[in-house]
């Protein structure tokens, strides 16, 4: 839908017409122009929890050619504000020359969207270049989360594809955490059976140098009291 000042009456109709069935759609394409720092401002009346999504550029106009043409100093300052709440302002970013928006409201009524153009003077003339000095390209989905996710299919996709790899990761960590535990376990058992045989050993040591001590001792008193008899 492009907004123009004039037109005459069959093209109005047929404008009319088209506007008829853009209503039809929750998308909504459009061009509009402002000049310096004007704020345009549009009006959706909007049910509670809808989605709305929308995607922007704009150009500066080059007084030179006549063209309009990126500038990567100018910046757009979004608002939504709810106009059934006080002007609530549920929605304040800045962005840059392009980009993109979604909020979902809060309650059903009207909603004010706000777009304004902001840009460096000592890089660009535009401000005083004269009438529509900066062309607004706005696309908005309302209430449609399918081309919403359509658009951001590849993101998904991408962050899907880590939480894949992370899940991958964390089973290898479990998978090396249970193979470290049962080494564990298989050499404390070793451990735990080398430490019997060497206390057994050592009894049995212990029982047969007793043995032979005892032995020894013996021995030697029946000599000694064999030398004395004599």
């Amino acid at each position: 839908m492009v907004l123009q000042t004039s037109s005459p009456s069959w093209l109005g109709a047929a404008l009319a017409l088209l506007s008829l069935f853009s209503l039809l759609v929750p998308a909504n394409a459009l061009y509009f122009y402002v000049d310096g720092r004007q704020t345009k401002c549009f009006f959706e009346d909007l049910p509670k929890d809808t989605l709305v999504a929308g995607r922007f550029s704009a150009e500066v106009i080059n007084p030179n050619t006549n063209t309009y043409t990126t500038d990567h100093n100018l910046r757009i300052q979004i608002t939504v504000d709810e106009t059934f709440d006080n002007d609530h302002r549920v929605v304040n970013k800045r962005e840059n020359h392009a980009g993109r928006f979604t909020f979902s409201a809060a309650d059903a009524g009207q909603h004010r969207i706000c777009f304004t153009a902001e840009t460096d003077l000592t890089t660009s003339g535009w401000m005083s270049s004269g009438q529509g000095a900066v062309r607004f390209t706005l696309d908005m989905a309302i209430g449609e989360t399918s081309k919403i996710e359509t658009e951001d299919k590849d993101k998904m996709k991408d962050i899907v594809q880590r939480v894949r790899d992370l899940n991958s990761r964390l089973h290898d960590i479990r998978r090396e955490q249970v193979y470290q535990r049962e080494r564990e376990a298989e050499f404390r058992d070793q451990s735990e059976t080398t430490n019997s045989r060497v206390v057994r050993w050592a009894l049995i040591q212990v029982a047969v140098l007793s043995a032979a001590c005892a032995w020894q001792l013996s021995h030697l008193r029946s000599f000694f009291i064999k030398q004395k008899l004599t």
